[in-house]
């Protein structure tokens, strides 16, 4: 299906708009992230507690601090669950810090709370639904093994495109992708959302999203350079991201609407993964356009001034 009927953009020629807006972006969510809300881990990884309250009528949230500040609880985050008030009454999630969160002592913070509940607040009754505990030691584990599951999904669709193609197009792609995480990570930074394990989830699936985005578009480009040897380069890039226009704004475009709904109407044990998607789909189309293929152009064209051979094929035939 043909959305566009023969597009001719000049996408290499406003490779400097497309960099000033990645530099906006990028350069705010790093000054968020070291100087304003820093990385904003959740439960998950830093350890504490999260413990999920029914009320049988709407609870006041400033009630419910006010019985926790008298009960020495200062440091407590109150957070309403959306989609709550139905027939299962009206959900608050109550975060304490990692400290109430030792190894030693797991139920501390649940003894705390529910102790201060039901000596101070006097606004009506209560249940203790669910409690999630992680404890320091195993939060920091599950910091490293997620870094260590984005660093390693990088490095192996690194060696599947140096095997496919050449080690520029790899580097291109794996540039593209850490271009896409650092926004979307600093997306949650500028707008202080805690970053979960369903988070990391949504992170590694924007990767493997974006790369096969930009894998099209370098298989086009592989296949037009096979059949164009002496045109320039720049050229047959902004051919082959003209020709996959409509397959790049079909499939994300969709895909776009999918999680936009699970960000709207998920409620908020979703959100965090779906405004991950939604950041993450938009940037990841973009860069597969915006990233990858001029700096494919920027490393051939230095390479050229340097009197070098370009690189533009991989070894073997390209497909017809």
């Amino acid at each position: 299906m043909e959305l566009f009927k023969q597009p001719n953009v000049d996408w290499l020629g406003k490779k400097w708009y497309f960099l000033g807006f990645s530099l906006i972006f990028s350069v705010a969510g790093i000054l968020s992230l070291l100087f304003w809300h820093h990385l904003p881990l959740g439960v998950d990884f830093k350890g504490g507690t999260h413990i999920t309250v029914r009320f049988d009528k709407s609870p006041n949230e400033d009630h419910i601090r006010d019985a926790m500040d008298k009960a020495g609880i200062h440091d407590a985050r109150i957070q309403s669950m959306s989609g709550a008030g139905s027939a299962a009454g009206f959900q608050e999630v109550i975060a304490l810090p990692e400290s109430t969160a030792t190894d030693a002592n797991h139920d501390a913070g649940r003894t705390a709370v529910e102790s201060a509940l039901k000596t101070h607040y006097t606004d009506g009754s209560f249940t203790v639904e669910q409690v999630d505990i992680v404890g320091p030691t195993a939060g920091k584990q599950l910091q490293k093994q997620a870094a260590w599951a984005t660093l390693y999904s990088l490095l192996g669709m690194l060696a599947y495109l140096w095997f496919r193609f050449e080690l520029i197009y790899g580097v291109a792609a794996v540039v593209a992708v850490f271009h896409d995480t650092l926004i979307t990570i600093g997306a949650f930074s500028l707008s202080n959302q805690e970053i979960t394990l369903t988070v990391i989830a949504a992170i590694l699936t924007l990767i493997g999203y974006s790369m096969n985005d930009t894998v099209v578009v370098f298989d086009r480009i592989r296949e037009n350079l096979a059949m164009s040897r002496r045109e320039e380069l720049s050229a047959v890039v902004n051919r082959s991201i003209n020709q996959t226009l409509s397959r790049t704004v079909l499939s994300s475009g969709l895909t776009f609407l999918t999680v936009m709904s699970l960000f709207v109407f998920g409620g908020e044990v979703l959100h965090g993964f779906s405004f991950a998607l939604v950041v993450g789909i938009l940037i990841g189309t973009y860069s597969s356009i915006a990233v990858a293929a001029p700096m494919l152009v920027a490393w051939q064209d230095s390479r050229a001034k340097q009197g070098k051979a370009a690189a533009s094929l991989p070894a073997g035939r390209a497909r017809a």
